[in-house]
């Protein structure tokens, strides 16, 4: 069976993921191919990651604002739970 044309399409799949990558892995496949695996990984990985880095910066940002007013960041969220008060952690720090 001849595949030429299936395999060049993969091949130039991977090949266009693998733009802008250092060395080899940019254009050869074998190398590429491994390299597009891994990035696909951290990718999904930092999807994750990027929501909790968020969310640290906005208690940060809610707990260096409260300080003004003598409380800390734990108290003044349990206050708001208390006072039924429901707004999220981003509309807070904004």
């Amino acid at each position: 069976v001849k595949r030429g044309v299936t395999s060049h399409a993969k091949h130039k799949k991977v090949l266009k993921a693998a733009k802008g990558f250092y060395g080899r892995s940019k254009n050869t496949i074998r190398t590429a191919n491994a390299s597009v695996d891994r990035s696909k990984q951290y990718a999904y990985r930092d999807r994750k990651v990027n929501k909790r880095n968020f969310r640290a910066l906005w208690i940060q940002r809610i707990n260096a604002a409260v300080l003004e007013f003598c409380l800390t960041y734990g108290r003044f969220i349990d206050g708001l739970n208390k006072a039924g008060i429901e707004v999220d952690r981003k509309v807070l720090s904004d």
